[in-house]
């Protein structure tokens, strides 16, 4: 297992790694004498503690046996596993298709006041069309050769729109021109999901703006993030989504979003640039 590359899990990981070898300390145990009692490799022991290597449940539970301190394996177990959640991989989050990734994110939505998304690539799945999905969806399956369960996770992101239309949410979306104009399925799909994109920036609590091609660059184009609140930042990479909780990184992505808001255009200019996209498709 690799770790993630998020100071949040690592500051999770490390954590956990500084227990198991206070476990180790208390029980007076040397590497070596771990090792014996484990059935794991010097090497093994000191990589757990050094936090080169994510320990699995039944390597905790071990350790913990080992110092005779099982009452701690249970608490140390599901703080992995909760390390293990700010770093899943595409591949593993979709293994059974995309539709129950589409359905966990569900109460994220319902339960924030404030969500702010910053896309460069594609559209904020929120305000996804169905064939603009479908055919984003289609092109996410056959890339990580995933279970299609296409039709059934569309249905799923559709309903996250309703939210734009109930409770006291509000919403703050920020493009990059180019979003606006990379196809995801035919003509007709994108000028339906581009005059959506007109209707949704008319809603009451949505702001939305659009960072056009030539804007002066205070802010280099990131990878989409899309901030809950000020308690949890996604950002998605290309092979793994990175759920983010510490307060120091949640900050630095308020700070990005600031700046990256700054630099687009809102408003009548920015419906501008969304009917010159819908012409451009003649």
């Amino acid at each position: 297992m690799s770790l993630s590359p998020s100071s949040s899990a690592q500051s999770a990981r490390e954590t956990i790694a500084k227990r198991l070898k206070a476990l180790q300390q208390g029980a007076g145990l040397t590497g070596h004498d771990l090792a014996l009692r484990t059935g794991f490799s010097e090497s093994k022991v000191s990589r757990i503690a050094g936090a080169k290597t994510p320990p699995s449940a039944d390597d905790i539970q071990r350790w913990c046996a080992a110092c005779g301190a099982e009452d701690q394996a249970a608490d140390l177990v599901a703080a992995s596993r909760a390390a293990d959640e700010m770093y899943v991989e595409w591949k593993r989050l979709h293994r059974t298709g995309m539709k129950h990734a589409q359905d966990a994110i569900l109460p994220l939505f319902r339960n924030s006041r404030q969500i702010r998304m910053y896309c460069s690539n594609v559209m904020p799945g929120i305000v996804q069309r169905r064939e603009y999905a479908r055919a984003l969806m289609e092109t996410i399956t056959a890339f990580q050769n995933t279970p299609n369960d296409v039709e059934a996770a569309v249905e799923s992101r559709l309903q996250r729109g309703r939210y734009l239309h109930q409770g006291s949410c509000t919403y703050a979306f920020v493009l990059e021109e180019t979003v606006l104009y990379y196809p995801l399925g035919d003509d007709e799909a994108m000028a339906d999901q581009l005059r959506h994109l007109l209707e949704v920036m008319a809603l009451p609590r949505v702001s939305l703006g659009v960072i056009p091609f030539r804007a002066p660059r205070v802010m280099w184009p990131l990878e989409a993030f899309y901030m809950f609140d000020d308690r949890q930042v996604d950002a998605e990479l290309l092979t793994a989504v990175v759920k983010i909780t510490t307060p120091t990184e949640i900050a630095a992505y308020s700070k990005a979003f600031k700046a990256l808001s700054g630099m687009a255009v809102h408003g009548r200019e920015a419906r501008t640039l969304i009917e010159q996209a819908i012409h451009a498709l003649g």
